[in-house]
């Protein structure tokens, strides 16, 4: 038995990809503590829902209670936590597993989560947890400075969910694309101009797949905005002809786990990319361009459209090949259950 804590419901994209694809093709069974269960635990979210507040409080209790065999903890078990449930729940069980995908114990956070911020709480669960999963290198280096037993899974994808792009001629007007969450839109300031400029020249725009409401102020000119949803994001990437991700260079972004070139490469869609932290790892392997300044995105997305359709195809084939091979749940099944303490090989499938 898996007893999994993480701090948002299937709709949220870490504890989705971390926890819940994973839960569904093993053999084991399971309990899990979504807390409510919602996209995301924001002082918002967490106001709003008193009583299903109240109720995960009280089954996160009960799960210390049980002492679980095995314990696998996603980020934070509270977002009204000081760090002390999650200490307890990783200390009551016989094996425990802590699993995080950003760099939480940099986190600045909010004002509103000044009272439980997430910085030392995750600082204490490392120092805490029987191991430590980690969802690229950088965070596993600087986990390891806490823990001796650290590990490396990255956010897998399943490819065969994805639908593969068929056509690679350009889209009149040529469409690129992004996925992500609200806090991942700032990362477009900076490229801002480079999207701007290729619109005046080819009338290219971007569909956005996450947020409906705009934030990126002139740049929404050229942006069509789609609501995040699992048909949403299995099906519209391959409906761009060159997919986007910007990040900006920091150490918190240096940590994140590349999941959104992995997306684009499951549908077979070429990708332009910052080569920050893991990206470069990723971006070299799928063979895709890397610029960094707004002059080389520029003349990066440029090339793309320039590029033969059957040149992208091969683009797109290569990806799709590399993403299956290093980065699904099947080719890291076998590692997920070790790190899990889970003897052998079965899955649920």
């Amino acid at each position: 038995m898996i007893y999994a804590v993480t701090p948002y419901g299937r709709e949220g994209p870490s504890s989705r990809v971390r926890v819940f694809e994973w839960l569904d093709r093993i053999d084991e069974p399971s309990v899990v503590s979504s807390y409510i269960s919602h996209r995301n635990a924001s002082p918002s979210a967490v106001a709003r829902r008193p009583i299903a507040v109240l109720a995960a409080e009280r089954r996160l209790r009960w799960m210390v209670a049980q002492r679980p065999e095995r314990l696998l903890l996603h980020k934070e078990a509270s977002p009204l936590s000081r760090g002390g449930l999650e200490q307890r729940l990783l200390s009551a069980s016989a094996f425990s597993v802590y699993d995080f995908d950003d760099a939480l114990q940099w986190e600045s956070g909010s004002r509103l989560r000044w009272i439980a911020p997430r910085a030392p709480k995750t600082v204490n669960a490392v120092r805490t947890a029987d191991r430590v999963v980690a969802g690229s290198p950088e965070l596993a280096d600087w986990a390891a400075g806490h823990n001796r037993d650290v590990v490396v899974i990255p956010s897998c994808v399943a490819p065969d969910r994805y639908r593969l792009k068929a056509d690679y001629a350009l889209s009149d007007p040529p469409r690129l694309g992004w996925i992500g969450t609200p806090s991942s839109e700032p990362n477009f300031h900076h490229v801002a101009p480079a999207l701007l400029e290729i619109h005046r020249r080819t009338g290219a725009r971007i569909t956005f797949i996450g947020h409906t409401r705009p934030t990126l102020g002139g740049l929404e000119g050229i942006i069509d905005r789609v609501a995040w949803s699992e048909p949403a994001q299995y099906t519209l990437l391959s409906e761009f002809d060159i997919g986007l991700a910007p990040v900006l260079d920091n150490p918190y972004t240096r940590c994140k786990a590349g999941y959104k070139l992995l997306q684009y490469a499951a549908a077979a869609t070429p990708v332009v990319a910052s080569p920050v932290g893991v990206n470069r790892e990723i971006l070299s392997a799928l063979g895709m361009p890397m610029p960094q300044d707004a002059g080389e995105w520029a003349e990066a997305i440029l090339d793309m459209l320039a590029r033969s359709d059957e040149t992208r195809a091969e683009l797109g084939r290569r990806a799709r090949e590399v993403v299956e091979q290093r980065y699904s749940f099947d080719s890291w099944r076998p590692s997920w259950r070790e790190a899990m303490g889970l003897a052998g090989s079965g899955d649920g499938s």
